[in-house]
Order: structure tokens, then C-alpha cells, then sequence
């Protein structure tokens, strides 16, 4: 099993930034992806950005140029630099860990006010 715990989270304003992590532990499988996702109120969740073992990154549209993903994998850690916050990235952001099968983590709020 592997677990993962987001931490960062929390409320900022328009224009500011907020870096979020996800720690991975367990029987981590190695030459996995890890991403993080979110989910708005009322809204389904949706992919925000990922990232492979070897450091090849995605980024949904709405948030390159902002926001970066990275990992550390000595340590099984991924990062979310978020810059540039608008408050319509407010949501619970979702760490998740993917090979052969998907773990997620709890999650972390992010508000940003206007």
C-alpha cells in the first residue's frame, strides 16, 4: 500500500502564491507518475498537473505558466508551486500516485480570496 499526505494548503489572496507538497510512503513502486488534481465546490475533479519519475511534466491550461509541479525522488515527494493565484483556483487539491494502480491522498483547501 502507499500513502499519501498533502500539506500546504490554505488561503491566500488574488495574485499570491502558496506551495503545496505530497509525501508518498510505503511500498512505493518505482517509475510511477505523480500528480495533483482538484475539485471546486460543485465541480468535478479535474487533472491539474503531473509528473513521471524521469521529470516529464503536464499542465492542464488553465494553470501553465503559474503553476509548477516537481518531485523530489529521494525523498518520494511531490511539490505545486502555485504563483499567480486566482481565486478561481480555490478548491481541495488532491495528490495521487499512479502505477498499475491509483492511491490518492486526503487532500488540502486551498482558498484564494479576491
Amino acid at each position: 500500500q502507499v500513502q499519501l499526505v498533502e500539506s500546504g494548503g490554505g488561503l491566500v489572496q488574488a495574485g499570491g502564491s502558496l506551495r503545496l507538497s505530497c509525501a508518498a510512503s510505503g511500498f512505493i513502486p518505482s517509475l510511477n507518475t505523480m500528480g495533483w488534481y482538484r475539485q471546486a465546490p460543485g465541480k468535478q475533479r479535474e487533472l491539474v498537473a503531473t509528473i513521471t519519475s524521469a521529470g516529464s511534466t503536464y499542465y492542464a491550461d488553465s494553470v501553465k505558466g503559474r503553476f509548477t509541479i516537481s518531485r523530489d525522488n529521494a525523498k518520494n515527494t511531490a511539490y505545486l508551486q502555485m504563483n499567480s493565484l486566482k481565486p478561481e483556483d480555490t478548491a481541495v487539491y488532491y495528490c495521487n500516485l499512479a502505477k498499475y494502480r491509483v492511491y490518492w491522498g486526503q487532500g488540502t483547501q486551498v482558498t484564494v480570496s479576491s
